[in-house]
């Protein structure tokens, strides 16, 4: 009797755990009623950790509260041998009524046709059957015109968010805790009750998977896989937006590639669009968690090769085809975590980007000085007079009139009478001149407006998209030696234009409105490096713009964004002369203005604020990060990592931490003497710019 009791206290506490799925459950009960034309099969089929398991037991448990003979088969069990599964459905053919379950039935998937064929004919009257497997049912099901009557196929989707939150709830999560868990989870209810299994987080604590919780996950949703080549094509597809064979060669470069990817079609998890392929929310965020926590430094190397191979197939699309590989490619660096986060790779397919017409020139003039006034809409007018060709409209779908314009213009040289007309590009040549002169064949590029209808430069899909074609065209372009791009909103776009490696340079009145100019040289980081480097989530983006005393201010008033991204240009060339010798930093107040050895009076302020920051336990530990990665030199962060003793995360953590402290020391520490410390004896065969540094 106790025995007995506590098997419906199970049932009871798994069918009470049981939210959503309220169309598979009806269709159920319609099957276990035995209403008039309901399905005698029904085939669920999903990912694994989806809940078909949780669907099965739902069935057995209403047809136990029915009446009816329960017959449970495990395809685990049976090796693909169809007397092993004829024996243990026996009863299913004897008892009238009898509800057979046959769950994991991928494991036995060679038996289908058999099932279908031969078995399921011998069933008792009234019998009913239920099939759950990760792999979809053969088409003959319902190309059968005797089997179409009677058998219905049941795809088990993700849960909606308002669902997974249920189902945390049932688990006693906290509401705060839930939007991460529903972030990562993806809808799949064996990685909502994961997550649900862990201890609380400290309040304000990030919540995020690793150790056990990966491991577990990686083996329910994933499984076994084939060879080490699987697992690196599973590992680029969870970080892709779309994966198609072209792409997959280009990062794996292997040729059995196409192997793989008919391998990859046919996986459960899968979904095969006209895009290419796609993998289910919970297996991407599964993968890219376990790959990041267990192999950070793969997982960098991976996100560079899938960010190359972006850059080749912008380059190959045509103009309109562009935008569609940009906004693939911008997928790699979605941050769900940052509430600040500007782009969304998601399409816009109710939004037309198109070429200036004749017709939209009065339309756009107007958006000019609604939006920025008489000054803008003049420099707009003039360079829809010089350079046409560079004006792109934006409008919807359902609509004729722009609801957007940008431009991106092209310049060879510096014209009086473009200089007259727009006081950004006079500015513009003015710093080119200074700091960055053209060479032959080469010519700098301006992404000049980016206006839209109502004002102010706020996130928007049609933000977005003027965003993607000037990122596009700076892909897809020759000879551009230097390239800018110019924000009202500066304080909105700023930060993340410096994160990427566009730092202020100039900020220009046009007409009493403040507009604020991002540069890049491209002779100091082509695009090649950029789009890699930009996709090493462990690194700070480079210096890509020459400061000089014109270019970004004197001494005392460089920029703190040129400044930060100048405490790391120092370190990262401490062993190359040639560039240490162009630090952003001989600009500020660390060198003294006519100093007869600027390089080694920053090498020496450089080192004062390296030794003044260990006053504490955390700046020693700082210290040390600092000296044993840029100035003893090692070869890796790994390499560094063992030589502090710590492990590699704990590493990283005092590296950042690090360069913030040496940073806030450096701009504490006052103007320097011009009386020169040596600099320090280190290796010679230091590797310039190498990536695995920053």
């Amino acid at each position: 009797m106790g025995a007995r009791g506590l098997v419906d206290r199970l049932a009871e506490a798994r069918a009470g755990a049981l939210v959503g799925r309220e169309q598979e459950r009806a269709v159920l009960d319609r099957m276990l009623s035995g209403a008039t034309h309901a399905p005698l099969v029904a085939y669920l089929h999903g990912p694994g950790g989806i809940g078909k398991s949780s669907l099965v037991r739902y069935a057995a448990r209403q047809a136990e509260l029915a009446g009816r003979r329960v017959v449970h088969v495990d395809g685990r069990f049976l090796d693909a041998d169809p007397r092993r599964l004829e024996e243990a459905a026996a009863p299913a053919c004897a008892e009238p009524g009898a509800v057979l379950l046959i769950d994991t039935f991928e494991q036995c998937q060679p038996l289908e046709t058999w099932l279908r064929e031969t078995f399921l004919p011998r069933l008792a009257d009234h019998a009913i059957v239920v099939v759950a497997g990760r792999t979809a049912p053969d088409t003959e099901w319902s190309l059968d015109p005797g089997w179409a009557q009677l058998f219905t196929e049941l795809p088990i989707r993700p849960l909606d968010p308002a669902g997974s939150d249920a189902l945390l709830a049932a688990r006693g999560v906290p509401a705060e805790q839930r939007g991460a868990f529903v972030a990562f989870a993806g809808g799949s209810p064996l990685a909502l009750s994961l997550a649900a299994s862990v201890p609380s987080a400290a309040p304000g604590a990030l919540w995020e998977p690793a150790g056990d919780i990966l491991t577990t996950l990686v083996k329910r949703l994933v499984g076994d896989l084939p060879s080490a080549v699987h697992r690196r094509a599973l590992e680029v597809v969870a970080q892709t937006y779309v994966t198609r064979e072209p792409l997959l060669r280009a990062v794996l470069g292997d040729e059995d590639t196409h192997t793989v990817f008919a391998w990859l079609r046919q996986l459960p998890y899968i979904e095969v669009t006209p895009e290419g392929l796609h993998p289910h929310d919970a297996v991407r965020a599964t993968l890219e968690a376990d790959l990041r926590w267990r192999d950070p430094e793969r997982y960098d190397d991976i996100r560079a090769r899938i960010s190359l191979a972006g850059l080749h197939a912008v380059r190959s699309a045509t103009a309109d085809d562009a935008l569609l590989r940009i906004a693939e490619w911008m997928f790699l660096f979605r941050d769900h975590d940052r509430p600040d986060n500007l782009y969304d790779h998601r399409k816009h397919p109710h939004i037309e980007d198109a070429p200036l017409r004749p017709e939209d020139v009065p339309a756009v003039l107007c958006m000019a000085e609604k939006t920025e006034g008489p000054a803008s809409a003049a420099a707009v007018a003039h360079w829809l007079r010089r350079q046409p060709e560079g004006f792109r409209v934006h409008r919807y779908t359902s609509s004729t009139t722009p609801a957007a314009f940008m431009a991106i213009l092209r310049l060879d040289a510096p014209l009086p009478e473009d200089r007259a007309a727009d006081p950004v590009i006079a500015a513009v040549w003015d710093l080119v001149e200074t700091a960055a002169p053209l060479g032959p064949g080469e010519h700098l590029g301006i992404r000049r407006f980016a206006v839209q209808s109502g004002g102010r430069q706020r996130p928007s899909p049609l933000m977005e998209l003027i965003s993607r074609r000037t990122v596009a065209e700076e892909m897809r372009s020759h000879g551009r030696a230097v390239t800018f791009t110019v924000f009202e909103d500066a304080d909105r776009w700023g930060r993340y234009l410096a994160e990427t490696g566009l730092p202020e340079v100039a900020a220009v009145d046009v007409g009493g409105l403040r507009q604020h100019v991002f540069g890049r040289d491209w002779r100091r980081q082509p695009v090649e490096e950029w789009v890699q480097h930009r996709a090493r989530t462990a690194l700070t983006p480079l210096t890509t713009w020459p400061a000089t005393a014109s270019a970004s201010g004197s001494g005392d008033q460089l920029p703190r964004p040129a400044f930060e991204e100048g405490v790391l240009e120092a370190l990262l060339t401490w062993h190359t002369p040639r560039e240490f010798a162009t630090s952003a930093l001989l600009h500020s107040h660390l060198v003294t203005p006519g100093s007869p050895d600027p390089t080694a009076e920053l090498r020496g302020a450089i080192t004062t604020a390296l030794d003044a920051i260990q006053i504490d336990p955390a700046g020693v530990k700082a210290h040390e990060a600092l000296t044993t990665t840029y100035i003893t030199a090692s070869r890796t962060h790994r390499a560094a990592a063992r030589r502090l003793g710590v492990p590699y995360g704990t590493y990283r953590r005092h590296l950042a931490l690090a360069k913030e402290r040496l940073t806030e020391q450096l701009l504490r520490q006052p103007v320097t003497t011009p009386t020169p410390t040596p600099p320090r004896q280190l290796p010679r065969e230091w590797p310039v710019g190498s990536a695995e540094h920053g």
